[in-house]
């Protein structure tokens, strides 16, 4: 049976993408997180590492769904005598783009707007450019005059976000930053929010991890050691490849509407992969099938080696233009990714036994 996302739900996942959240500072976006969640969880926390949890208490097996809701961004390093701001990237940055975007600063006082800089194309030399701009190439202008007048607004590590608008295109596409992974982080909680209209036999924990984008996967190393999970699914982006410049022969065909993307290899359990694709199959849900022969790049790759190991599985949702302003996703897949989980975790008892035979 499918379903639709609730116009509620819509609104909450846009104040989620509207929120800055960078890796190491989430406090924000997971407040907001936590509140949209205390609706329906039977239990909901925060921990010291920043990760949310919202749990709907049940038997065995304790399920984690993860999904983390930091994303990249910037930190200031410098304030020159001018009042002009060099910076660092937080998470994977391509600096090209970064190029001439305005952002959003959290400063002393509130959020402030800055503009990156760099030199002119017209004062480059031909050399020059054809050479990607590096980010110690640019700086952060925030309109004032003097170093004393931006420390009155922010300090030294002070960090920030690209600013940009939320825009709805057709056939439910989403256009945002953010969706790395703040998707992932709304389609964990939708699965709980379905799951508890419908309760399963299972303990269930939506987590909205922390710092990923960061590396080493410190929320969902430190959430999985906590929760104690014998089964977990982490939800995140992955690559779209219908459009120009693909590379489908390593890739694989994933397409904005064409449902979930379910890992196979690495860190995914292969018995918790073949019930997800006999859920997906039994349910009528479209999915496709990614390959991840090495490592996953998700929270999945510290989950899975959590305590004594966890039957772990990856769902992701199709992006468009990772890591940049302009993010793409269509609806109907978080729907399906959301409905697929929800189906998943209802069929879990206490006898299911993950260990490979």
């Amino acid at each position: 049976m499918s379903f639709t996302l609730p116009n509620q739900s819509v609104d909450f996942l846009k104040q989620l993408l509207s929120t800055p959240g960078p890796s190491g500072d989430e406090v924000a976006v997971a407040r907001l997180w936590r509140g949209y969640a205390g609706a329906f969880a039977d239990r909901v926390w925060g921990d010291v590492r920043g990760n949310s949890y919202a749990v709907l208490e049940g038997g065995e097996p304790r399920v984690l769904l993860a999904g983390h809701i930091d994303e990249i961004g910037i930190a200031v390093t410098y304030i020159d005598d001018e009042g002009f701001l060099s910076f660092a990237g937080i998470g994977g940055w391509d600096s090209q783009v970064l190029v001439g975007q305005r952002v959003r600063l959290l400063g002393k006082t509130g959020a402030l707007i800055g503009v990156v800089g760099k030199k002119a194309a017209h004062l480059l030399k031909a050399d020059e450019r054809e050479q990607a701009t590096k980010i110690d190439d640019m700086w952060i202008d925030i309109g004032v005059r003097t170093k004393a007048e931006a420390q009155e607004l922010l300090r030294v590590g002070t960090v920030g976000v690209i600013e940009g608008a939320i825009y709805e295109l057709p056939h439910r596409r989403l256009v945002s930053r953010g969706l790395d992974n703040r998707i992932g982080a709304f389609t964990v909680l939708e699965a709980l929010r379905l799951l508890a209209a419908d309760r399963p036999h299972a303990t269930v924990a939506a987590v909205a991890t922390a710092q990923e984008e960061v590396g080493d996967y410190v929320g969902a190393r430190t959430a999985a050691f906590s929760f104690e999970p014998q089964v977990a699914i982490v939800v995140d982006v992955t690559f779209a490849t219908d459009h120009p410049d693909s590379n489908k022969k390593r890739q694989g065909e994933v397409s904005l509407g064409g449902g979930p993307v379910i890992e196979r290899g690495s860190s995914n359990s292969p018995v918790v992969y073949d019930m997800l694709v006999a859920t997906a199959e039994c349910e009528g849900i479209p999915y496709s099938v990614g390959v991840s022969p090495l490592f996953t790049g998700t929270d999945a790759d510290a989950i899975h080696l959590a305590r004594g190991g966890v039957a772990t599985a990856v769902v992701s949702i199709p992006n468009r233009y990772m890591h940049s302003p302009n993010e793409m996703i269509q609806l109907d897949d978080v729907e399906h990714a959301a409905q697929l989980i929800a189906a998943f975790v209802r069929q879990l008892t206490a006898e299911i036994n993950f260990v490979p035979q």
